[in-house]
């Protein structure tokens, strides 16, 4: 008996022509704002009042019943563009039913309706995206409302239409009435009824489309993300610029998934959130965002000004390299970390130098687990492996994270914890800020000329400027002396910073004589710059230069700036023992024999060259800045004097040439010698000689010593 033949297809029948699946029922879906119309469609951040809507079995070409429902806005004033094309008015918005009702209302009227045609599953369709991208889903999420799942998928009719006829306008020019136009559609001008107009006419150019014989339509909806996804970003990676924008003045709390609500509605690419950090390593306010296309960008632009609670959010475009300098990474560890998906990534800061995996998860508990145990753990930790108090942790559910943000502030030893939420982009940045290691960690600094004697007599030719406001600069102090600015020497003018690298309020300047400085100081003594009087005495030069290098200059007299070593007090500056330094290969490699310091140092006069000690005897110094006066060219600031045997091995090129030789510190990583060589674009340069730009690394510094906020120029 001959077995029957597999089942499929007839073979009489002929493949080329097999239909293609029929879409499922359509709900045609329209709606209005208090606020704009049309593209602008919930660009003002308004309350939805008029939802309209039919289904449209396509198998049939049948429609269903014509529902419209007014939906009561909190805000009931309506814009003068709503009210002139709507015809409703604030009494009768009134009387109309919440949000989360008219949409119960909604799902039960079009279940109905599709039962009652014979259609299966329903997909709504809308006139653009900006009924559900920038209206529904936003004010759903400030509602705290869960929009049923037919609200995450939807056709774009514009899209569809352009389809069928790409030789027309594009889709984003397209309206319900040039649609129907381009067709030959016949309309019912009479029609008055606010939203039922646009409704009747949408489906009818849906029917229209559907008698085409062309390509099948309605098979391919839009989707709307319902969760954000986390996720590393490489600094190989090329993000299209067309994508980023930049979001400014977030909450310092804000977690990424607090950013992705505030863009509810639009697709966020895959970890694609990144918040940014200041420079002492704390969120900022803002954050870059990734969206999965241009369109999606465009929107989100939209919502420039909207609200996060009660602060407003500022949107503004960036570019899809600022996005991979901020979130990119590079390292392993940190991409086997961020590799679990679907993980809450708290941040632990605090922690004592000494804590482990073990004391880390003891602290937060067998309440919090965390995810793989140790291995959810990521310490952050210097270029040298010394901790930094910092790490992050992984949890599998927001749950075992809320839990664990209830141990914010706990003690662990005798150090209370910080607990944050933080995000895949954050733990890239903290990892890049501590694993940028210096080039050279432990080079010597080379020989430096100084445009003054540190100790050059006590005469007071000098002025101290107490009580400058913060923005005062070199312009807005010459002008303040008004007349004593011509007697002020060359390279003058000192601005002193404090210890984070921001302006103190003080300034030293240095004039042709003691005379010229007393008759500036009673010229000038509390005059007003910029709503503030500035007090203007004189000093000496000995003084302004203590003060330059750390020390203090009060009513009370001067103090020297600390110092590691206790046996040396402020006459011993001048002169100074150092002790004997090793100096790498790596180092050696870069500087000519010539140019190194040599082993043994004798103590000798002051020389007009600075030196910088070796590590051993390295004084604590509280940094500066120093800023030149116009129109000389800028120089740097010395701290120690050099013993002559330094001075007699350094090249005599260098020592002639006052001011041939600097020290730049806080270069970007990225730097070229393009970048390095702009900086100097003004000044002259040795000619086809530009070996001297060294990349110059500084030394690792205690937690004693001062952060390096100077600039020497």
């Amino acid at each position: 008996m001959t077995p029957p033949p597999p089942p499929g297809p007839d073979p009489g029948a002929d493949s080329t022509t097999d239909p293609c699946p029929e879409p499922g029922s359509l709900v045609v879906l329209f709606g209005a704002t208090a606020g704009a119309l049309g593209p602008d469609l919930g660009s003002d951040e308004t309350d939805l009042i008029l939802l309209v809507w039919q289904v449209v079995e396509p198998q049939s070409r049948q429609v269903g019943t014509l529902h419209k429902s007014l939906v009561r806005a909190e805000a009931a004033a309506l814009s003068p563009q709503c009210r002139e094309a709507s015809g409703l008015s604030a009494d009768s918005l009134a009387q109309a039913e919440p949000l989360d009702k008219v949409l119960q209302q909604f799902s039960q009227l079009v279940s109905r309706d599709v039962a009652l045609l014979g259609g299966g599953p329903y997909v709504l369709c809308t006139d653009g995206q900006q009924l559900l991208r920038q209206v529904l889903h936003p004010e759903a999420s400030r509602k705290n409302l869960v929009l049923p799942d037919a609200f995450f998928s939807y056709y774009d009719l514009r899209r569809e239409f352009n389809m069928q006829h790409p030789s027309m306008s594009p889709a984003k020019d397209l309206t319900v009435a040039t649609m129907a136009q381009d067709l030959g559609l016949e309309t019912d001008a009479t029609e008055d009824d606010f939203g039922v107009w646009e409704v009747k006419t949408m489906v009818a150019v849906i029917l229209h489309l559907l008698k085409e014989p062309s390509s099948p339509l309605f098979l391919k909806p839009e989707v709307i993300k319902q969760k954000y996804e986390t996720g590393p970003c490489s600094k190989a990676d090329v993000v299209d610029s067309e994508t980023v924008v930049r979001a400014r003045g977030l909450p310092w709390q804000s977690s990424d998934q607090d950013v992705a609500r505030f863009f509810k509605g639009l697709n966020i690419a895959r970890g694609g959130v990144a918040l940014c950090l200041n420079a002492q390593g704390r969120r900022n306010g803002e954050a870059l965002i990734r969206f999965v296309d241009s369109e999606q960008r465009d929107l989100a632009l939209q919502r420039h000004k909207h609200h996060m609670g009660v602060r407003y959010i500022e949107v503004y475009k960036a570019t899809g390299e600022e996005f991979v300098k901020i979130a990119g990474g590079t390292s392993l560890e940190v991409a086997r970390f961020l590799s679990r998906e679907d993980q809450v990534i708290l941040r632990l800061r605090g922690l004592p130098f000494s804590a482990g995996p073990t004391d880390v998860l003891g602290f937060l508990g067998p309440e919090c687990p965390v995810t793989g145990g140790a291995d959810g753990l990521l310490f952050v930790r210097h270029p040298d492996g010394r901790p930094t108090g910092d790490a992050f942790a992984l949890f599998a559910c927001e749950e075992l994270a809320q839990a664990a943000l209830r141990r914010h502030k706990g003690m662990l030893g005798k150090r209370y914890i910080e607990l944050f939420r933080s995000t895949a982009a954050e733990v890239q940045q903290v990892l890049n800020r501590y694993a940028s290691s210096p080039l050279l960690p432990t080079l010597t600094a080379p020989l430096l000329p100084i445009p003054f004697p540190l100790a050059a007599g006590t005469g007071r030719d000098c002025v101290r400027l107490r009580g400058l406001p913060y923005t005062a600069t070199i312009e807005d102090i010459l002008g303040f002396l008004g007349e004593a600015a011509a007697d002020i020497r060359p390279h003058g003018v000192h601005m002193v910073l404090n210890q984070q690298g921001r302006p103190s309020g003080d300034a030293f300047i240095q004039m042709t004589s003691a005379e010229r400085a007393l008759a500036a100081a009673h010229r000038c003594h509390k005059k007003m710059m910029k709503e503030r009087y500035v007090e203007v005495v004189p000093c000496s030069t000995e003084e302004m230069s203590r003060v330059l290098i750390g020390g203090t200059l009060g009513r009370s007299g001067m103090s020297p700036p600390p110092c590691k070593l206790p046996c040396l007090s402020p006459p011993t500056y001048a002169t100074f023992q150092a002790t004997p330094t090793l100096i790498p290969t790596e180092t050696a490699a870069l500087y000519p024999s010539s140019a190194l310091l040599s082993a043994a140092r004798v103590p000798a006069a002051p020389s007009p060259v600075a030196y910088y000690p070796g590590p051993a005897t390295q004084l604590y110094m509280n940094y500066t800045a120093y800023y030149p006066s116009p129109p000389v060219s800028p120089t740097t600031v010395g701290y120690l004097t050099t013993p002559p045997a330094a001075l007699a091995s350094a090249p005599t090129s260098v020592l002639s040439q006052p001011g041939a030789l600097v020290r730049m510190q806080g270069v970007p990583y990225t730097a070229g010698m393009k970048d390095l060589l702009s900086v100097f674009q003004a000044y002259q340069l040795a000619p086809d000689d530009y070996s001297s730009l060294i990349p110059v690394g500084d030394p690792p510094r205690t937690v004693l010593q001062a952060p390096k906020e100077w600039v020497c120029l």
